[in-house]
């Protein structure tokens, strides 16, 4: 089985930063995709950002220019830089990871808030 591991979050003003980081353990052989998704209350899950074992990365519209995405692969850890923060990216954020454990699987971690004040 795999865990993810969730720090990071909390309660910042706007314009603030806060970096957000996932650590991925247990019986994994190999790691493809992490990323970041965000749930705001009454809407969806979004994706916020990915990363693939490649390196090619991809950012939801409203975070480019303002988050950037990382990942050590020698700690299996995935972290969100978040610079410039908004109200509206008020949300649980997760870690998803995509790995092979026993089989390819999607992952996810417990949620961490962030809340972001006007």
């Amino acid at each position: 089985q795999v865990q993810l591991v969730e720090s990071g979050g909390g309660l910042v003003q706007a314009g603030g930063s806060l970096r957000l980081s996932c650590v991925a353990s247990g019986s994994i052989f190999i790691i493809n995709d992490m990323g970041w998704y965000r749930q705001a209350p009454g809407k969806q899950r979004e994706l916020v950002a990915r990363i693939t074992g490649g390196g090619a990365i991809t950012y939801v519209d409203s975070v480019k220019g303002r988050f950037t995405i990382s990942r050590d692969n020698a700690k299996n850890t995935v972290n969100l830089q978040m610079n410039s923060l908004k109200p509206e990216d008020t949300a649980v954020y997760y870690c998803n990871v995509r790995a092979y454990a026993t089989a390819w699987d999607n992952y996810w971690g417990q949620g961490t808030q962030v809340t972001v004040s006007s």
